[in-house]
């Protein structure tokens, strides 16, 4: 049996957020001692694992809940629905990477870019894909993803991402958890919101993509150095806030 602390050293996942998830009863300890210390199983270390591949796929924690809770769910099966649907978002984030390479050499001069080609890797035609197979697959009535279509609206989308960006940036050096920075990432939020269904720990964990991968930050810190650090912070903030 391990205690709270060992398990986030262990994992990586906040003792704050493992204390969220008992709250909720998406992953109870098998054990409370009389001090009311929080013991793990391995089991429960298992529930965890599938947790996270779950949140990677950006499912909600209230519709993981409910998958995992079914009788019906199946560890093995799901490890191997998670392996497809990972192996589906590599793709098309390889894709997004290489429209990110792609645009940085257009602000360079270096080639031509339409306003179309900005937008290769978007995919905002159809709902998510990986709770529409979870749902197929474990009889999930899960979470319905938005179904909209940027065709004719990519320079709109373009024009209203570059003004958020240079706002942000005008902001960086206030507090993340500023009044005026938290209206200026609400916006952020509210414009993700517009082209695709973005949870608040889908949010949280885009912020956290955006400084992890030195890419994302190159991009993103055109705008201004330190743009990428600012909006996860405000990002991380907004999202605890509003959970």
């Amino acid at each position: 049996m391990m205690r709270v602390k060992e398990v986030a050293e262990l994992t990586g996942v906040s003792v704050r957020t493992l204390h969220h998830y008992d709250e909720i009863g998406l992953l109870c300890p098998d054990k409370t001692t009389s001090s009311g210390y929080r013991l793990y199983s391995h089991e429960n270390l298992e529930d965890l694992q599938q947790i996270l591949f779950f949140k990677e796929l950006d499912f909600p924690l209230k519709k993981i809940k409910e998958i995992m809770g079914n009788p019906a769910f199946d560890r093995e099966e799901a490890l191997k629905r998670h392996r497809q649907m990972l192996e589906t978002k590599r793709r098309q984030i390889d894709e997004m990477l290489a429209t990110i390479d792609r645009t940085l050499r257009y602000w360079k001069g270096e080639i031509e870019m339409t306003d179309k080609e900005k937008f290769s890797g978007f995919d905002f035609s159809a709902g998510n894909p990986y709770e529409q197979e979870a749902r197929e697959r474990w009889g999930d009535q899960a979470v319905d993803e938005a179904n909209r279509n940027i065709n004719g609206k990519e320079q709109e989308l373009s024009d209203e991402m570059n003004r958020i960006y240079r706002m942000l940036a005008e902001l960086r050096h206030q507090p993340a958890e500023s009044e005026e920075a938290q209206g200026a990432i609400k916006e952020w939020y509210d414009f993700l919101n517009t082209i695709a269904t973005y949870s608040l720990d889908a949010f949280e964990q885009l912020g956290e993509m955006y400084v992890a991968d030195k890419r994302f930050t190159k991009n993103i810190d055109q705008f201004g150095e330190g743009l990428a650090v600012f909006m996860r912070d405000a990002m991380k903030a907004y999202a605890e806030k509003h959970r």
